[in-house]
């Protein structure tokens, strides 16, 4: 399904003339060769833009590239210095002299693949050229132009062109026409494609996947049998899950033009690298990744058009959003050793995908404070879990599991539930660097706690009440009140001593919001000193009015509150100092 959907993406590519053809490949090249019709060298040229180490080359339209190993392999008409020209990459931990000794081999192969793919150079002028350059061997030109110590040091592609033309050498039609005709000599055996069903040559190594996150630079491979122990039936390598070459060329180009440098069509989600795609071309395609990235600081909630797309109505005669039948499909990958693993894979439409993100943002609603968005992103849910915040450290498999539910509208994993609250345990003494507190239950974690609570008794269907956007007095349950009750114990307690270092949160959060009966009724006693502390009666008699209320709806201390309730009891005590502050604010009196 997964290669299917690709391959049929690359055909939708292809009729827009936005990938290269069968047998090319779209390539970044950043120098050429620029030679006479007699090979006499003329200069190079410099394709890059940008400013210092941004500086990008030129992406040109070249044969496809072999699959390289440990051994020697040359690309077609286009190369690293070590091959075109037999100058190696300088690199001090390694021999100079072997490597020089390694290039005149690759220099060697890269000729030697020209003559084999085009026996009768003298017929192009453009082959003829780039042959008699390479065969006479005297490059002193190229060394000693002002670019070569760039190139040398970079080890960036080189590939020719004719002076006065405009495409390249490996772009005229006798290379396309070699490369085009070339199977069909072939007389090799057919098999049904896995993929079409048709009839195909089966591919023995499949083209490398570039730019997932983590995986190798040279690329890796969702197709690959590279140990015995993978085979069957004597097969090797690719003949044990025979893909065509057709197919085999379009699901891999697909996939490497999604996951391309500056493609609008991939984000990553933790340590998974995900890509999107639909199968006509939606709108959904330019906006879909603002929904989940981190937007600009100056870009509001308003000012974000992706935001905007999701709960805009129907205009101009469009059908709704809702009813866009469109299939959209998302996959994410994550790099495992010389391969890729698929981390999670969603095919839906359009309309299914809208839907069930718009309830995602309701989900995760909840009262903030007016200076935070809105709408946070899922990297900023994502990284409130992680150690130190550091998106590193966010748990394996996690972020693919979240995204995967917001996709499908399922129950997100219980282990998101568990990682926001032992987070909330583990900084629940947390300062800044001047010593004053952090927030235990920020924002991004009561509103991830919310989401999975809400949602699960939504699926499930349950009947009793569950925590909402802001404070409800009218929660009866243990874990929520309980939360409410630590939240205004707290409060008694800064009331009673302003400025002070550490409050019954730093000792107690952990211990109150999972075995409550050890550690309330020695609180209780403590707010029975901190409230005769207080000059402000009002305050006072406040206090104990709040405290009077929440402990009329629990009949005794749980023993112990299981994750679920530990949840509540973080929202409980999110929502109850949320209504502090507010109250304050509203009263002009921050300290009420």
């Amino acid at each position: 399904m997964i290669l299917q959907a690709l391959a049929q993406y690359y055909q939708r590519l292809k009729d827009n003339s936005q990938v290269a053809l069968e047998g090319f490949q779209k390539q970044e090249i950043p120098f050429l060769i620029i030679l006479d019709r007699k090979g006499n060298f003329i200069g190079l040229q410099d394709t890059r833009q940008g400013e210092g180490k941004r500086k990008t080359g030129r992406i040109c339209t070249v044969p496809k590239a072999v699959k390289k190993t440990s051994g020697i392999a040359s690309n077609l008409l286009w190369e690293n210095p070590a091959y075109v020209l037999g100058r190696p990459k300088v690199d001090k931990k390694k021999d100079f002299p072997k490597l020089l000794e390694r290039a005149k081999e690759q220099h060697a192969c890269f000729i030697s693949n020209i003559h084999e793919t085009f026996p009768d150079p003298a017929a192009d002028e453009g082959i003829s050229s780039v042959v008699r350059f390479l065969e006479r061997g005297d490059f002193a030109q190229v060394f000693a132009h002002p670019l070569w110590p760039e190139i040398e040091e970079s080890g960036a592609n080189i590939t020719f062109q004719l002076e006065g033309d405009m495409d390249l050498i490996c772009q005229r039609d006798v290379v396309i026409k070699a490369i085009t005709s070339g199977d069909a000599n072939e007389e090799r055996e057919q098999q049904p494609c896995l993929i079409t069903g048709e009839l195909d040559q089966p591919v023995r190594l499949h083209t490398a996947i570039k730019g997932v996150w983590g995986a190798q630079p040279t690329g890796a491979n969702i197709v690959s049998f590279n140990l015995p122990a993978f085979n069957s039936f004597s097969k090797t390598q690719g003949e044990n899950a025979p893909i065509g070459k057709k197919a085999e060329f379009a699901y891999t180009t697909a996939l490497n033009t999604l996951l391309a440098k500056g493609s609008r069509q991939r984000i990553q989600v933790g340590d998974a690298s995900t890509v999107f795609w639909t199968a006509r071309e939606n709108s959904i395609e330019r906006w879909f990744a603002d929904l989940f990235g981190e937007p600009a600081k100056e870009v509001s909630d308003q000012d974000n058009a992706a935001i905007r797309n999701l709960y805009a109505g129907p205009t101009g005669g469009a059908p709704p959003l809702d009813e866009d039948l469109t299939p959209f499909f998302v996959l994410g990958l994550a790099p495992n050793a010389a391969r890729l693993a698929i981390r999670f894979w969603y095919a839906g439409t359009v309309g299914e995908v809208a839907r069930n993100i718009r309830q995602h943002f309701d989900d995760i609603a909840i009262l903030h404070s007016p200076k935070e968005p809105d709408h946070l992103s899922l990297f900023r849910l994502l990284v409130s879990t992680a150690m130190q915040g550091d998106s590193k450290n966010i748990q394996p498999n996690l972020a693919g599991e979240v995204m995967k539910s917001i996709l499908a509208g399922t129950p997100y994993p219980k282990t998101l539930l568990n990682a926001a609250i032992m987070r909330i345990k583990a900084e629940q003494s947390r300062k800044d660097k001047n010593g004053n507190s952090l927030p235990n239950v920020s924002y991004p974690r009561a509103a991830l706690i919310k989401a999975v609570l809400v949602r699960e008794a939504r699926f499930y269907r349950k009947s009793e009440k569950e925590v909402g956007m802001s404070l409800d007095q009218n929660n009866a349950n243990p874990g929520y009140r309980l939360g409410r009750l630590f939240a205004v114990l707290e409060r008694a307690q800064e009331c009673a001593s302003p400025g002070i270092n550490a409050t019954i949160r730093d000792r107690f959060y952990a211990a109150a919001s999972s075995t409550p009966v050890v550690v309330f009724p020695h609180l209780l006693k403590l707010k029975n000193h901190h409230i005769a502390k207080l000059d402000n009666k009002g305050q006072a008699v406040n206090l104990e009015k709040q405290i009077s209320e929440i402990m009329a709806g629990l009949s005794d201390f749980p023993s112990r509150l299981d994750l679920c309730d530990q949840g509540r009891f973080a929202i409980g005590y999110y929502h109850q100092r949320q209504d502090t502050s507010l109250s304050g604010k509203r009263s002009g009196n921050p300290k009420e």
